[in-house]
């Protein structure tokens, strides 16, 4: 299962899996580079949370001939040194078979079903808890306190806090209500609670952080790569969103 406690603000960066051929060079960058778990996007047509960055990653991944399947495949040969998310939607993890316990067998210890509603997952969270694999939910801006509140009670892993209701992207400033949205998950919540959309700067990052426990970054990690930069370059712009968290960790 997905533990996260590193003692510090946690800095999960995403990628999606096959995007480039060097994807896996990338992770180890992400793992060297600070990151205290890593997300990885599973090719899929229709990804209707993400944003147009991530879903231009998704298209050169299928473009490439990667599937959820090669990714998994691809990952079950190596050994990135930190915890690995998936992050998928219902139609994939409904759709393949045994898909918790390829998950495991590829190396993840968690996944996120984005479109997938709690009263629907049970299924796959007794599956998932079999094969030793933590379904980490969203909670988002416009639940009410007794749905955040069943939302962290079925967590595992981590709970992941939409800071927005919008699609993922790198956004040049918070949403009026993001960290108000951590305060009240984290009422509810017993496991880190993990804020992202929209956080796209180390400044977005350190200031979401003053309530949250750590951060997803990926569209600015994404959009990169997709720009043709290199491993040394993601790794940097990783560091700068790690110096800034260590930071807020220091002087908290």
């Amino acid at each position: 299962m997905l533990t996260l406690h590193s003692g510090r603000k946690l800095l999960i960066p995403y990628l999606m899996g096959g995007m480039t051929p060097d994807w896996l060079d990338h992770l180890r960058a992400l793992a060297a580079a600070g990151a205290d778990a890593i997300e990885i996007g599973l090719p899929f047509s229709d990804p209707m949370v993400d944003g147009p960055v991530v879903q231009e990653a998704a298209a050169a991944a299928l473009a490439r001939g990667a599937t959820p399947e090669t990714v998994l495949a691809e990952l079950s040969t190596v050994d990135i040194g930190v915890p690995l998310v998936a992050m998928t939607y219902a139609n994939v993890a409904l759709g393949l078979p045994e898909f918790p316990a390829r998950l495991a067998a590829a190396g993840i210890s968690g996944v996120i079903v984005s479109d997938l509603p709690l009263e629907e997952s049970g299924a796959l969270r007794a599956a998932a808890g079999r094969a030793g694999v933590s379904v980490v939910p969203i909670a988002a801006p416009a639940c009410p306190e007794d749905r955040l509140a069943e939302i962290c009670a079925a967590a595992s892993g981590f709970v992941y806090a939409m800071t927005a209701m919008r699609t993922t992207g790198v956004r040049a400033e918070l949403a009026g209500a993001a960290t108000g949205t951590v305060a009240r998950i984290r009422r509810h919540a017993t496991l880190p609670v993990v804020a992202g959309f929209g956080i796209g700067t180390p400044e977005l990052a350190a200031t979401v952080c003053a309530e949250a426990d750590g951060v997803a970054v990926g569209s600015a990690l994404v959009r990169l790569l997709l720009d043709g930069g290199t491993g040394a370059e993601l790794a940097d712009r990783l560091g700068g969103f790690r110096t800034a968290l260590d930071q807020l960790s220091r002087a908290g």
